[in-house]
This record gives C-alpha cells, structure tokens and sequence, in this order.
C-alpha cells in the first residue's frame, strides 16, 4: 500500500505462529513453521521517501485482537536451551504450549501453569515485536532479525504512546510491523511472549535527511535507543553509543561530556536475548535532564496529532 505522510492507519497483524497454536494440544513441533514465523502486515511504501530520510511511526493504540494469546517453548529455541549456537549435548526443553485467555474487562490475560493448578492473572502489556524497514543493500532478512533497519527488537518499550525514528535505506522506506505481544517480560526469556493478532492503529511520518544509524524511540517519559547484534555486549556498546551521540546533540555537549552524563543516568533494559541477534535498550529518563525536543518536537506533534483522532 502507498501511503502518504500524516496518514493515520489501523492494521491487523497475526500472532508469531499465524494463529496455529490455539490449545495446550497444540504443540509447535507439530504445527509451526520456523520459516513462517513472524508474519508480517506491509509493506508500506511512504510517499518522498529516500535513503537518509527519517521515518517516523508514532503508535497510537495497540488492541489485542483475539480473546486469548500463546506462548510456548520451542525446541533448541530460547535463552536457557541449546540452540544452534550454542551447541551443548543436553536434550532439548520439552516442546510445551501455554494458553492466555484475555479478560477485556479486567485487563488482564490467565496464566495457567501446565504442571499445577496454579493461575495468576497478570496486566495486559500490549506491544509490538517487530517495527522495521526494508534492510539497505537490497538485502532480504529474515522476519526473525533485528539489526539496523530496526525488524524484531522484541523491546516493551515499543508500546502506545511511542514515536520510533528508522533510518530510510530504499525509496518508500517500505516499513512493515508485526508480532503482536500481549506482554512480555524483558527479555523474551524463553522466545516466545504471550503472542497475539494485534490491531495497530499508527501515524506515520516522514523527516527529510536526519537518518539515525539505529533505532530511536522517544515516549513522553525517556530518550531510547535500541541496539541489536551478537555477543550482547555489542548490541550494548551499539545503543550506548546512539544515545551519547543522541544526548550530545539534544543539549549541545561534547560527545565526551554526554558519555560521562549518560553513565550516570542511563538505564538498560534487555529487548530479547533469544533472535538471530540480541537487543538492548538504552534509555535516559527525561525528568532528570533538562527540557529538550528531537526532530522538531515531532513526538509532542504526534501525541496531539493522536489525541484528534478521537475514540479508536
């Protein structure tokens, strides 16, 4: 679809395992496809679009779309299991499946545990997984990957209420999200979160030139950025070093000074330890800096410009 910017858009997107795993009778090596994971809704070709142009996606309201979500551990997949990457001679985990249902009027989703009878209702968290563009070089990647382009960072802090900066590497930026989580605890521990369709309703944007090397994200409380690679203390170094470069430019220090500031207040949650390449997030909270606005206070536009859509 070409779309113009400013459009406002309301998307549907299908769970990580494309609706398949619907009871704990369900099981992943029987049913899922890992070639298939991921499904994607996109991709949007932006209007004037171009390599080093800004796009920007301000989500507006994340909706869980069924009355239940899954999770699972798949296996030689996950962060306490032998992978293909770390090759041990320990069997896999049991291939297991959870079911959430989803309580609309409470807000909340059911664990049930599979080995007891022990169920805990826990908030509804709705995020997305996967934000990204098209890759540069004219590279296809995996819907499993999370790099430069942004793709699956698997962060809760890509959540209602945030404004996500992507570099452009092709004409049309051609972006695409997915991988509606329910909620999901820092980490994505065991690679699968509470999984499930997602309505997305989004506003999507354009700055020219200004491209970030990495993913940003901005929400009304902190400055983000997010960086994805392998060992995890290079996706570290990557999304410290955007957020020195970041803080640097916001209140016109030296890159010296805004490392120094940054060691002070950064905080670092970890996005997912489980995909093709680890994220991290690197964040500063706005409250203990001075006031400051990126891009032409571009998210503070959004959130107004969202708050007019009026009842979703």
């Amino acid at each position: 679809m070409h779309v113009e910017p400013g459009t406002a858009l309301r998307l549907w997107s299908d769970d990580a395992f494309g609706g398949v795993l619907r009871s704990v009778d369900d099981l992943s090596s029987a049913k899922v496809d890992l070639r298939f994971v991921n499904p994607q809704t996109g991709p949007f070709c932006v209007e004037g679009a171009e390599p080093g142009d800004t796009l920007v996606l301000h989500l507006v309201a994340l909706e869980p779309a069924r009355d239940w979500g899954a999770s699972a551990a798949i296996p030689f997949f996950g962060g306490m299991t032998s992978t293909d990457r770390v090759v041990t001679l320990q069997d896999p985990l049991p291939d297991t499946t959870w079911i959430y249902e989803l309580d609309r009027d409470h807000g909340t989703v059911t664990f049930a545990a599979r080995h007891s009878e022990h169920r805990i209702e826990l908030p509804v968290e709705p995020m997305l997984g996967t934000v990204g563009v098209a890759p540069a070089g004219g590279e296809v990647r995996s819907s499993l990957v999370p790099d430069r382009f942004g793709g699956n960072m698997d962060t809760p802090q890509m959540r209602a209420g945030s404004t996500v900066y992507l570099g452009v590497n092709v004409e049309g930026a051609m972006f695409s999200v997915g991988d509606g989580h329910y909620r999901q605890g820092e980490g994505e521990a065991c690679g699968t979160a509470v999984e499930g369709a997602m309505t997305t309703t989004l506003i999507v944007d354009l700055v020219k030139g200004g491209a970030p090397g990495w993913p940003r994200i901005e929400d009304d409380g902190h400055w983000m950025t997010v960086g994805s690679s392998r060992p995890m203390e290079d996706s570290w170094r990557i999304a410290n070093g955007e957020l020195v470069h970041w803080v640097a430019q916001l209140y016109d220090l030296h890159v010296m000074d805004a490392y120094q500031l940054c060691s002070q207040v950064a905080q670092v949650p970890v996005a997912n330890v489980v995909d093709a390449n680890y994220s991290v997030v690197t964040k500063v909270a706005k409250a203990v800096l001075p006031p400051a606005t990126a891009v032409n206070g571009m998210h503070a536009d959004l959130r107004a410009r969202a708050r007019s859509l009026g009842p979703l």
